[in-house]
């Protein structure tokens, strides 16, 4: 008698909850579908800027895994995945090995930090919920000692990266500075945000017009932006930048690195052909070396005739529900031959709550249209995952904030 087939999907981000959620919903065969994450929730990572301003708490963050999972149909694994082992057929994790017969990687992504030194000594990052969340307690407690500091770089906080993590992240705080300061008796004119960035622009995916527009209203929250300038060393409390052949340095004694990103280094030290922690699949989003392994969100390259798609939730997403649905199609011996098409609906980047630019089919939007629509598109998500349910306990609305 054949053994059930064994499909494991090792990471529980965007593309991972996708894939087997997709399965859950559509498979009826007796297949063993198996999800590992090292966490026992998840979160979306395009609202960690909130989380580490405290504007999100974590409790509305996190969405436990086995809430949102029929266990009967899909197995959930809380393990740290250390090691793939493709020619073997497994992955080892700190629990022990897995095997399968058909795996699915979504291992999600890493902070870049491009060689320069200091970043991982000195910078914080927002990659994961727990690294928001060690943000937030680090300018909380910066505020509130302040009376007794009287240290105005305490209070000075440099963002390094002008795409959408960091601009949302300094927005989010340049918002909530008056409030902080009032809570804790401090004048307004001494705590400083500073952007600093490569570009001639902040946001180089948008047009000049958008990320212009998307400028100024940062600037009149109070942030000042630094363009065109290379980061070359991060020290305790200074970045150190060129700028027009000068170099110069930024102080402050909160410093955020949202510079770039690269895929998972798990993937990175396997033996899996990568560039970055990234697998080149074909348009079935199959890895070209092993073909019983599958590739979705920030770990897989994937292509449209000549153009790369930057790794985004939407993106990964989008490619979690086609695996599902080729998977289902190939468990129960259909053919199915449809490539992965990405169906760009949009992009919007929040300044703060009530605020926004983006690009929706299309369009461009800005002000409180953008921001309704970034809380329109996490509500989606929530509802793909948990229905009406879960956008009421975890959406994001109007004036409906933590704080």
């Amino acid at each position: 008698m054949q053994q059930p087939a064994k499909i494991l999907i090792i990471g529980g981000g965007y593309g991972g909850l996708k894939a087997a959620l997709g399965l859950q919903r559509n498979y009826q065969g007796n297949a063993e579908i198996t999800l590992i994450s090292k966490h026992d929730y998840h979160y979306q990572t395009t609202l960690l800027h909130k989380v580490a301003i405290g504007t999100l708490s974590a409790r509305k963050a996190r969405i436990y895994y086995r809430k949102v999972l029929d266990l009967n149909k899909v197995h959930f694994i809380k393990d740290k995945i250390k090691q793939l082992c493709p020619k073997e057929n497994k992955v080892v994790g700190n629990g022990g090995e897995y095997s399968y017969d058909i795996l699915v990687i979504a291992l999600g992504f890493k902070p870049n930090n491009f060689g320069v030194k200091g970043v991982e000594k000195y910078a914080y990052t927002l990659s994961s919920l727990n690294s928001a969340l060690k943000l937030d307690k680090n300018i909380e407690n910066k505020f509130k000692e302040f009376i007794h500091t009287k240290n105005p770089k305490d209070l000075q906080v440099i963002v390094c990266g002008t795409g959408f993590t960091g601009i949302e992240f300094a927005a989010e705080l340049a918002t909530q500075l008056n409030e902080l300061c009032l809570i804790c008796g401090i004048d307004r004119k001494i705590p400083k945000v500073t952007c600093i960035g490569r570009s001639k622009h902040i946001l180089p995916v948008f047009s000049d017009s958008l990320a212009k527009t998307a400028e100024s209203k940062l600037k009149n929250l109070g942030v000042e932006i630094l363009s065109n300038a290379d980061i070359k060393e991060i020290k305790e409390g200074e970045v150190v930048v060129e700028s027009e052949g000068k170099t110069h340095s930024v102080y402050g004694n909160t410093i955020i690195w949202s510079a770039g990103v690269k895929g998972s280094d798990i993937v990175e030290h396997s033996i899996i052909p990568n560039k970055n922690g990234r697998i080149s699949v074909n348009p079935q989003l199959q890895c070209q070396n092993f073909e019983n392994i599958y590739v979705v969100g920030d770990c897989a390259i994937a292509t449209d005739k000549d153009a790369i798609h930057a790794p985004t939730a939407q993106l990964a997403a989008q490619m979690g529900d086609y695996v599902a649905e080729l998977l289902c199609a190939k468990l129960e011996n259909k053919p199915f031959e449809k490539p992965f098409k990405f169906n760009h609906r949009g992009t919007v980047c929040s300044i703060g709550h009530t605020d926004g630019v983006g690009i929706v089919y299309h369009k461009n939007v800005k002000g409180e249209l953008a921001a309704f629509m970034k809380n329109t598109i996490e509500n989606k998500w929530l509802y793909s995952i948990g229905g009406l349910n879960m956008v009421f306990k975890k959406g994001q609305f109007r004036y409906r904030t933590s704080n």
